[in-house]
């Protein structure tokens, strides 16, 4: 009788942990699997490879949610394959200089020894050492340096995020030069996708019924069936909306709300106002998180916050305004400090509340205590906000929640309702694709500005003003509560949700507290009606939610008939004649029906017309 090969090296399964265990191992360090880290160690070695069952195919795609334990699981198929003599040495290529010290440090609890000081000029790692952890950036600067070390010793290489490998063209033909005669490839991603049509090395494309090429993954472990194994934690998402109010580069003025039915230019405008460190909106947002952070460190107390911002002005100056609510100064991490990667480790280790970065932080970087998020960043794109949210997610122990504070931008929600959402990296678009607003927004907006400034000497953006109101908040696509003032007890109702909560549990407080909030409303409104203003010596500005929507119809029906106007005095076309041709080219009712988008499309063909 034939012995089985995956029967002679013993099943994965039969020592992984049950799903759910009060204490999480430190990072890259569990002696014991997890259910789904053993399911893909035994799909792994049960498959066919080059030699044979039971020692792996060559390539293998592994697609887990940020926070699951890929790292945990590379290094025991990388001891795995040592063992079985399938290879002799360990190469790891990371998005990072700050992952490559990650990944050695995790690989030395375990007795795999990696250079993260490796460099071009080296040409061969010291032989102390089981190989060495790179950059893509350095593979790509050198490709023939890193094709020796796979051409001189039998190697696994792990390919960490693997879909920076598409990053750029270079990139892309730099990796399969220096590891396309690898023994092995490990391709590891917390999310298999990118969000535009460049192609991730070695990563295998299939078409789907209507044609569309699909990247092909050998083994999902995603957000849902993560969080349903108590691995991850659930999201909270407190979403803020608000008044907006901007002159642009031409010198109109603009007022709008966050999360009504804008055009993309005034939602990206109205955001771009919200994120600047100078109005009230931020300023808010940031109390409010800290206020949450407060509530959360009560049950959790090393529990530590992150601003992601977009750039690294507004870093700096997120970090001020945190400074000046909490009087503690917060971490900031900024991409071309080199003493970045240091800081982060110190702010992991620490029990100080808060760090604010730009983008290094957003990817891979481990900090479990991070358990509140303010995403302050004009990142849009899915690839950007899954990875960003994976920073919030990694459970130690039962009842951790997240809490991340997002702006009410119709994209961004509908990437927080999609957590569970399982994507595939497409090599084609479909007709009518969209991934939302374009990532560098803010950057090709200023530099519009700038050049305005310098050619013309005319008007550049301006943010005007800024007010933030608590919205609802959004968990497992359900969404709670209405709208308050920032510092209200309505609004309190949400930030004072425990720290330490069962999953199960969670929208049935909700729900509680959403009746809660109703409640004080109720009863504020009461109070006001009663003295026939506002009480205890507030302002109406502080204790009255504004009507944005009425305000931005408004002022959207003034610009058009003045456009309307000025067109009318240059073609001579009567006012009526001139609306009905608008409805016509713009469909949508009656400019007293109309929507603020429906509006801002009839603006805009007007003003091509009077520019002409």
């Amino acid at each position: 009788m034939t012995e089985d090969p995956q029967e002679h090296f013993g099943s994965f399964a039969a020592e992984h942990l049950s799903p759910s265990f009060p204490q999480r191992a430190p990072w890259g360090t569990a002696q014991r699997l997890r259910a789904w880290q053993a399911e893909a160690l035994d799909q792994y070695f049960g498959a066919d490879g080059p030699e044979g069952i039971g020692r792996g195919p060559r390539d293998f795609l592994a697609a887990a949610t940020p926070g699951a334990g890929k790292t945990t699981f590379a290094l025991r198929l990388a001891s795995e394959l040592l063992r079985r003599d399938v290879v002799d040495r360990i190469v790891v290529v990371a998005p990072t200089e700050h992952l490559k010290t990650q990944w050695a440090d995790a690989a030395g609890r375990v007795g795999i020894r990696l250079d993260p000081r490796f460099s071009n000029r080296h040409g061969m790692p010291s032989r102390q050492y089981h190989g060495v952890a790179v950059t893509y950036a350095q593979v790509a600067v050198k490709a023939s340096v890193h094709q020796r070390l796979t051409m001189d010793a039998r190697t696994l290489v792990i390919l960490d995020e693997v879909h920076h490998g598409g990053d750029a063209l270079s990139w892309g033909d730099a990796l399969r030069e220096a590891y396309g005669r690898a023994t092995r490839r490990l391709l590891l991603s917390g999310t298999p996708f990118r969000s535009d049509t460049a192609p991730i090395p070695f990563v295998e494309y299939h078409p789907n019924e209507k044609g569309i090429r699909l990247s092909k993954t050998d083994f999902n472990y995603g957000y849902g069936r993560a969080l349903a194994d108590g691995v991850v934690r659930p999201v909270l998402f407190l979403v803020y909306a608000g008044h907006m109010k901007w002159r642009t580069k031409t010198g109109d003025e603009f007022e709008a709300h966050l999360g009504q039915d804008n055009t993309k230019d005034i939602t990206s405008q109205a955001w771009r106002t919200a994120l600047n460190p100078e109005g009230d909106w931020i300023p808010a947002v940031l109390r409010s998180a800290d206020r949450r952070l407060t509530e959360v460190r009560q049950d959790v107390p090393d529990a530590g916050g992150l601003v992601i911002a977009t750039d690294q002005t507004a870093a700096r100056a997120y970090a001020e305004i945190l400074h000046q609510i909490t009087g503690e100064a917060p971490t900031v991490v900024l991409s071309d400090d080199k003493a970045a990667s240091g800081n982060i480790e110190i702010f992991a280790q620490s029990t100080t509340r808060w760090m604010v970065a730009v983008r290094m932080v957003s990817e891979g970087v481990d900090v479990p205590r991070l358990a509140v998020g303010v995403y302050a960043t004009s990142s849009s794109t899915p690839l950007f906000f899954a990875q960003a949210i994976g920073r919030f997610v990694r459970a130690r122990r039962r009842g951790e929640t997240a809490s991340v504070f997002l702006p009410n931008v119709p994209v961004l929600l509908n990437l927080a309702a999609e957590m569970e959402r399982q994507r595939d990296h497409a090599l084609d678009r479909e007709a009518g694709d969209d991934d939302g607003l374009e990532d560098t927004l803010l950057a090709e907006a200023e530099s519009e500005d700038k050049a305005s400034d310098e050619l013309t000497q005319e008007f550049s953006y301006q943010a005007l003003g800024s007010v933030a109101h608590f919205d609802r908040v959004l968990f497992d696509g359900a969404e709670f509560g209405q709208l308050a003032v920032p510092g209200t007890p309505e609004e309190e109702e949400f930030l004072g949700i425990p720290g330490l909560l069962e999953p199960e549990h969670v929208h049935e407080l909700l729900m509680q507290r959403q009746s809660r909030q109703t409640k004080h409303r109720h009863s504020r409104e009461a109070r006001e009606k009663a003295a026939g203003a506002p009480g205890e010596g507030a302002s109406a500005a502080e204790t009255t939610l504004p009507e944005p929507l009425h305000r931005s119809l408004k002022e959207q029906r003034q610009l058009l008939n003045s456009l309307v106007g000025l067109y009318a005095r240059q073609s001579g076309e009567p006012h009526g004649q001139i609306h009905a041709e608008l409805r016509r080219v713009c469909g949508g009712p009656a400019v007293s029906h109309a929507t603020v988008a429906q509006l801002q499309a009839r603006i805009a063909v007007l003003r091509s017309r009077v520019r002409s």
